[in-house]
């Protein structure tokens, strides 16, 4: 079981009530697709007792800031490509459509990780693609993020 999230943008309370969560559920590994924000964030996403791996978003504009506090957790780069227990997952951040829908309907990803809309959903084209929606809760007002079971592509939103 690994659990999905983006667009966490700063909010530290939020921040760390994901990763208690995360920890007691004992999860596998955590993809962030991006919107971390600042570097301080590092702190508490370091708190992870499994692997953490994250991407830059659109609204990350202090990249080497977070390059530096991110290095003992994880590299972030604009786009990642993991294989997690046989399932193939790309992950983008999503600001620009036509790189997700082209990444999904390529046939080579099992899985597209996306964030950006702040809006959670799973949609199969090509690959599943699946959006968290937001983990700050700033925008929609829900703070969720998405378990997903390699197994068999099953998944849970999370609200917390």
């Amino acid at each position: 079981m690994i659990a999905i999230m983006a667009d966490s943008h700063d909010n530290i309370p939020v921040i760390k009530e994901a990763v208690d969560f995360l920890n007691r559920e004992r999860v596998d590994m955590v993809l962030h697709a991006g919107d971390l924000i600042s570097p301080f964030t590092a702190k508490d996403f370091n708190e992870l007792k499994m692997p953490f791996e994250a991407i830059f978003g659109n609204n990350d504009g202090e990249k080497d800031g977070l390059r530096a506090a991110y290095s003992n957790i994880c590299d972030l780069d604009e786009f990642k490509v993991l294989e997690v227990d046989g399932v193939s997952i790309a992950m983008i951040h999503g600001h620009q459509e036509e790189l997700v829908d082209c990444l999904a309907r390529c046939g080579k990803y099992d899985v597209v990780v996306r964030g950006h809309s702040h809006q959670s959903s799973v949609e199969e084209k090509g690959s599943l693609i699946i959006d968290p929606g937001e983990l700050c809760g700033y925008v929609s007002g829900k703070k969720t993020f998405i378990l997903l079971d390699l197994d068999d592509l099953s998944h849970e939103l999370v609200e917390l």
